[in-house]
């Protein structure tokens, strides 16, 4: 028991205690999904982040301190996003011909998203500040940050609403999809990958990926398209307001 209780004060005082901790719960996560047949509920992003609050909260370990370990995992998700384009290489033949339809498709669904979130929040009556960190809630969480900040909304707010927009859309996608009576063959997956990455942002793409290799091409496509039309138009229709 003290040899355990010494490797833990040298864990959690040092960087490799986040680094760590994180890889450890998202095998678990991944197990637990994997064993399940990749349930909605089971979303190893959803589990991982949940043991993990769990983690620090009961042993009172600050945020800084896990961070100082986890920001070697954070610095690789520019590498992991860039690589959701090799399924779109593949299927560039695909895109050339429905190009146009999917670009309206993605203006729709991230203008849907952004005025369906204030619109319920000022119905609510929540402060101005909020209600403008919410309208990029289906954007990266990264992105959605800094969006925030140039039309006058709380990036650290931005970055909360957009990881639960994330997480809800990935658990409830399939039942959503199945209700609307969306098809499940190769057809049918990529209008759901679609859906599911113009809604969910990064969250959702990484589920679609677990779920078929056309949900989750299409969900990284529709992911890039939110981002830079959300980062080009979004402070701009802002401005215009």
């Amino acid at each position: 028991m003290q040899n355990f209780v010494e490797l833990w004060v040298y864990l959690s005082s040092a960087p490799l205690f986040g680094l760590t901790a994180t890889l450890a719960v998202y095998v678990l996560a991944q197990a637990v999904s994997w064993r399940s047949g990749h349930a909605p509920w089971a979303n190893p992003v959803m589990l991982s982040v949940a043991v993990l609050a769990g983690v620090l909260l009961a042993t009172g370990t600050a945020y800084p301190t896990y961070f100082a370990g986890a920001q070697f995992i954070h610095f690789l998700l520019g590498p992991a996003v860039v690589a959701l384009g090799w399924p779109l290489w593949q299927r560039q033949a695909a895109l050339r011909a429905r190009w146009g339809r999917l670009v309206v498709a993605s203006l729709l669904g991230g203008g849907a998203a952004a005025l369906s979130a204030v619109g319920l929040g000022w119905a609510l009556g929540l402060p101005g500040d909020v209600l403008l960190s919410l309208a990029p809630k289906s954007i990266t969480a990264p992105v959605a940050m800094g969006v925030a900040s140039q039309i006058g909304g709380v990036p650290a707010l931005a970055a909360v609403f957009a990881a639960l927009t994330g997480m809800v859309g990935a658990l409830s996608a399939k039942w959503l999809l199945d209700l609307l009576r969306v098809p499940s063959d190769a057809e049918g997956m990529a209008v759901r990958g679609f859906a599911l990455g113009t809604a969910s942002h990064g969250i959702g793409a990484a589920h679609a990926l677990q779920v078929h290799p056309d949900a989750g091409a299409y969900a990284g496509l529709a992911l890039g398209l939110q981002v830079v039309l959300a980062a080009v138009l979004m402070p701009l229709a802002f401005k215009l307001l």
